[in-house]
């Protein structure tokens, strides 16, 4: 729940205090801002790694919970509750940003939504492509096969994150995580909220893709 809620408070609460809109997504003018967005989110998920990793794992993120469920590496009953929490640790976070900014005259709350001239199509795509790249990232890096790299993969998921930020977020601003965009939306409303089902269909279908590609390259345990 924790990690969850530093994750939306810190990368929705740099996206909005940036003012990284639309308008800004969409003009190259606003590079520095975006690039801040992305670092953003980035950095609370390297933060949160080396925080909570060693307790429950980092997953702070229903896509990559349901992949790990897929790859065999936990119950059902753990992963439904990681959910749970995740999703109530975004809506916390969300509600901590709105109270923030809408006392400091600030508007929004970071939330995922279509980008100017992206289809409904095109939207669900890129979730569904960055989010299988985004996990598959996740569940090599945590693998045991993997050796000392292990120690790093906080460090390369973070980065990962970045990375599909900078691609993806001119499509959708970026979920690939269902619990990062329901907080927002459940406070920001309008078009955010009605297109939500596109950031927990998306993630999720990414997910389990993620999974399934995992365990054709799994190496076996020697």
């Amino acid at each position: 729940m924790i990690g969850p809620l530093v994750l939306t408070l810190m990368g929705c609460g740099v996206a909005v205090s940036l003012n990284c809109s639309s308008d800004c997504v969409v003009n190259t003018a606003n590079a520095a801002t975006v690039l801040g967005t992305t670092l953003a989110f980035g950095l609370s998920v390297v933060a949160m790694a080396y925080t909570i990793g060693g307790i429950s794992g980092c997953h702070i993120n229903p896509a990559i919970t349901l992949g790990v469920f897929l790859s065999g590496r936990m119950s059902g009953k753990d992963a439904s509750l990681y959910i749970l929490f995740q999703i109530i640790g975004a809506i916390l976070g969300s509600s901590i940003l709105w109270l923030l900014t809408s006392n400091s005259g600030l508007v929004g709350t970071g939330a995922n939504d279509l980008q100017p001239g992206v289809s409904v199509v095109g939207g669900v795509l890129a979730e569904i492509v960055f989010t299988t790249i985004f996990v598959l990232v996740v569940l090599g890096a945590t693998s045991k096969t993997n050796g000392a790299t292990n120690n790093f993969a906080g460090l390369a998921i973070g980065l990962t994150l970045v990375l599909a930020h900078l691609f993806c977020i001119r499509y959708t601003g970026t979920s690939v995580n269902p619990a990062r965009s329901i907080g927002p939306a459940l406070f920001q409303g309008g078009t955010a909220l009605t297109n939500l089902w596109i950031f927990i269909v998306g993630p999720f279908v990414g997910g389990a893709l993620a999974a399934g590609i995992w365990k054709i390259f799994e190496p076996k345990e020697i």
